[in-house]
């Protein structure tokens, strides 16, 4: 197994991709923030709002800054000139919310970095905002789903 970000003498670098020919890619993560079916219930009530302001369209702004910043967070990442962000929140039943990003991008890269970023960032956001209710939230299972285009396509198998 050869890691990518090690150069010749083992030290951290960032990957060279000045050769590579731009093409599109993308990229879906997710990731489920457990709030319970108290808070769950609360915020339905409430239309999804708190005295903070409107909890999953902030949530989703923040996924969306979140992706555009990757490379200001992980040092090795290349930073990109994104071209869709997506993200998507959801109930998944009476205790967890399931949000998933989608990113894509035409470089010499790929975007997995970014939708994980996205996906994290959000559910940060939801935790953020509903932690004046319970400090019992859990982000968990954050993932990468698929992924197109580069050397090869992924997809998560169930």
């Amino acid at each position: 197994m050869e890691f990518t970000h090690l150069d010749k003498d083992q030290r951290p670098t960032m990957v060279d991709v000045s050769t590579k020919i731009p093409s599109e890619r993308s990229a879906t993560a997710e990731c489920f923030v457990h709030l319970g079916p108290k808070i769950m219930a609360a915020l339905a009530e409430s239309g999804w709002s708190s005295k903070k302001g409107p909890i999953l369209d902030t949530a989703i702004i923040a996924g969306t800054m979140g992706a555009k910043k990757t490379a200001e967070l992980v040092p090795f990442c290349h930073p990109l000139n994104l071209k869709s962000v997506k993200i998507d929140i959801a109930p998944v039943d009476d205790t967890r919310l399931r949000i998933e990003a989608r990113v894509k991008v035409c470089d010499q890269t790929g975007v997995e970095m970014e939708a994980l970023t996205a996906a994290s960032v959000a559910a940060l956001t939801v935790y953020d905002m509903c932690k004046a209710v319970s400090k019992s939230i859990v982000i968990e299972n954050t993932r990468l789903v698929e992924k197109t285009g580069g050397k090869s396509d992924y997809k998560h198998s169930q």
